[in-house]
């Protein structure tokens, strides 16, 4: 048994176009276009780029987009004041603080002087809270797009039993609550969890968020299940890939280690996935390529949501 690739490509192009289509029909009737601000804290590399691809694609849909760039030792209370400011601006529908933080910036509280209306990655506690009660509401990019994948792969979530492994407040826990808001029944494990791969082993659909290379391998799966890997770490150690990848594949990562250094993979093993599961998200190319989309999404909703429209 081979299992099927769940390409995120197709998906998030099928999104962007939609999103593009709005924004045009926003402008055209209503004689504006959404404004998506970027807030982002010194020089941290991977940060760079991602910011880079949320400001890029921000503009090839149409969408207004400006980044804020501010030194790394700037003082909490300067940024709160930036926060505040973007709240109070009424062309601004999107804000989004890109983390990690400096240490001297009290993150929870920087995410929590958001405006909830403007909270387009979704972690304000009164969007939190409006997931938990089924209530619409602006919900965490990489989560989101999940459900998108599912839904837009033809996959059953009604009755299936979801399985979660992790439970951060970015992954874990929403995609619990947006599962459970399509009809799944909730599992959530993580690291206190005792006999993880029989509780896993029971999934129709196993989510895997954790951030460790390659945890989740073949004894964790179920013939046939939907296997959807969230994670993204950055892997140097070419013995490691070795264990994950075989043939043309792992020829390509070893190159890619070679060039820059590391490879990135997820927290399933691909290798041993490959052969159980029945459909399969790749790393990179899966779930990561629809964050960005799904942000692009939240962004024009706020907006329409904003003034009512």
């Amino acid at each position: 048994m081979t299992a099927r690739i769940l390409s995120g490509k197709p998906i998030a192009d099928a999104i962007k176009a939609e999103v593009a289509g709005e924004v045009e029909q926003l402008e055209r009737t209503h004689g504006f276009r959404p404004c998506l601000t970027v807030v982002r804290v010194g020089e941290d590399a991977a940060s760079a780029v991602y910011v880079g691809k949320k400001v890029k694609t921000s503009e090839e849909l149409g969408i207004i987009s400006e980044l804020r760039h501010l030194p790394v030792d700037i003082l909490h209370g300067d940024l709160l004041a930036i926060i505040k400011e973007l709240n109070g601006r009424p062309d601004v529908d999107g804000i989004l603080v890109q983390l990690p933080l400096p240490d001297q910036i009290r993150t929870s509280e920087i995410l929590e002087t958001i405006d909830p209306e403007k909270d387009v990655d979704g972690f304000h506690p009164v969007n939190a809270g409006r997931l938990a009660q089924g209530e619409k509401s602006l919900v965490p990019c990489t989560p989101a797009g999940v459900i998108e994948m599912l839904k837009r792969s033809d996959i059953e979530i009604a009755g299936q039993h979801a399985v979660i492994v992790g439970r951060s407040n970015i992954v874990g826990k929403p995609m619990a609550m947006l599962l459970l808001r399509e009809n799944a029944t909730v599992t959530i494990c993580h690291s206190r969890t005792k006999n993880l791969a029989g509780i896993t082993r029971q999934a129709d659909i196993l989510v895997a968020a954790i951030g460790r290379p390659g945890f989740i391998s073949g004894e964790h799966i179920r013939e046939g299940a939907v296997v959807i890997d969230v994670g993204i770490n950055n892997v140097s150690d070419t013995d490691v890939v070795r264990g994950l990848f075989k043939g043309e594949e792992l020829g390509k990562r070893l190159t890619a280690i070679e060039k820059r250094g590391f490879t990135l993979v997820g927290d399933v093993n691909p290798k041993e996935a490959m052969e159980k599961a029945g459909s399969f998200t790749p790393v990179p190319g899966g779930v990561g390529l629809l964050t960005v989309a799904m942000l692009m999404r939240n962004t024009v909703d706020a907006a329409v949501k904003r003034r009512k429209l």
